[in-house]
């Protein structure tokens, strides 16, 4: 029974660490990029779920499949998200870029509570429940059970960061994010355009935390609009804990925080889950400050 429940444990810290690594690659790939904390990207996280809950509806009230219904509002949505990125970016981050850090860390909150305040407005105070057709099922081994959903979760999470990493480091726009973030002056000499490259780099990175806010609403079977606060607290703090810039860890910090929120809930108190993730990130940083992969770097790059 208690490798039963150890397992069940370690399938769900999988699931829940997958959308965290999720949403804290947004986080990590700006900061490399433009070394920018973007504390609106909880929001995006929030905008997705949103999303997915107002398409799937619509489609399933037109006689489509659940599936297909989920799978059209996952590329939508995903598309909504970047769209709004690029515009925030355009608005908010790109005319302080020469700016100093505190101007754009401020600009970043207040877009986080212009947005949230956004979503409040024109969505109301209530949860909006998703559909639950989508998330019924499972497979079950004695005490283990499994739902589609987290299968779901897991395949579509795993295949993302998957996508990702050959975007990053196969790809020609891969190379030129590469390129910038390393050096924008040198990258610019050579023909690569930073602005268009930093917009995408904030859509790539509101696209996954979008596909991220719809699995949490199928998952836990409702969205809210302050969703993004706390997850999007998380992730930055799996950022901070794989090593902030870092894209592998950015995936490991996600993985690890979500296993130790899970484990403490499971094993001591659901009430200090939340707790033990931050101890673990603070551990870290005591012993390791740059995280688990990151690499020390000058003070113009931190």
């Amino acid at each position: 029974m208690d490798l039963e429940f150890f397992i069940q444990q370690l399938i769900n810290g999988i699931t829940l660490g997958g959308v965290y690594a999720l949403i804290a690659l947004g986080y990590t790939m700006v900061y490399g990029i433009i070394q920018l904390i973007n504390f609106a990207h909880g929001e995006f996280f929030a905008a997705g779920g949103y999303m997915g809950v107002i398409l799937i509806s619509y489609l399933a009230s037109q006689g489509l499949h659940p599936y297909a219904c989920l799978a059209i509002a996952l590329v939508l949505a995903m598309g909504y998200c970047a769209l709004l990125a690029m515009a925030v970016e355009r608005l908010a981050y790109k005319p302080l870029r020469n700016a100093s850090r505190l101007a754009a860390l401020l600009s970043a909150l207040g877009m986080s509570i212009f947005l949230q305040n956004g979503l409040m407005l024109t969505q109301g105070v209530y949860d909006k429940a998703y559909p639950t057709e989508i998330t019924s099922g499972g497979l079950e081994w004695g005490l283990i059970s499994v739902s589609y959903m987290q299968m779901f979760i897991v395949g579509l999470t795993a295949a993302l960061l998957v996508g990702l990493n050959i975007l990053v480091f196969k790809t020609r726009i891969g190379r030129a994010m590469r390129a910038t973030a390393q050096d924008k002056v040198m990258s610019a000499l050579v023909g690569i355009n930073s602005n268009r490259i930093i917009a995408v780099t904030f859509a790539i990175g509101a696209g996954l935390a979008a596909a991220a806010g719809i699995m949490v609403g199928l998952y836990y079977g409702s969205v809210n609009y302050s969703m993004g606060f706390v997850p999007g607290i998380k992730a930055f703090a799996a950022a901070v804990l794989g090593g902030i810039g870092n894209i592998t860890g950015a995936m490991i910090g996600g993985l690890i925080i979500g296993m130790v929120e899970i484990f403490a809930a499971g094993y001591i108190s659901g009430e200090y889950k939340d707790v033990f993730a931050f101890i673990i990130l603070i551990g870290v940083l005591y012993f390791k400050p740059t995280g688990i992969m990151g690499e020390n770097v000058d003070d113009t790059r931190v």
